[in-house]
């Protein structure tokens, strides 16, 4: 539980308030997410840009800029992150995939 903790002090305000409020939830919310994580074949950096591909579809900003935190500090490039929100374009449509571009912009540029 001290881990889990300390892993809330990196999480922006609202979520890490809702962590420290709810330890028991976020735990089971965290290891959610890494039994998904671990439950198939891709590596890493497929992984990282397919949950930030995931994020931009669903329009989600903090999202968008969470994926966009930890694929930097992954080694991602701005190059590539940028190009999740160009492939976004005939499915989601030109302007939501500026909108995601912008968001991505805001933690590249």
């Amino acid at each position: 539980m001290a881990d889990q903790i300390s892993e809330t002090e990196d999480l922006p305000a609202t979520p890490g308030q809702f962590a420290k409020e709810n330890p028991a939830v976020w735990e089971a919310y965290s290891d959610l997410g890494e039994a998904c994580s671990d439950a198939g074949p891709l590596d890493d950096e497929t992984k990282r840009l397919v949950k930030l591909a995931l994020a931009v579809g669903a329009q989600s900003e903090g999202a968008v800029h969470s994926h966009v935190r930890r694929g930097l500090d992954e080694g991602l490039t701005a190059e590539e992150l940028q190009h999740v929100a160009a492939l976004s374009i005939p499915t989601i449509g030109f302007p939501k995939a500026m909108a995601a571009r912008s968001w991505i912009d805001d933690l590249t540029e």
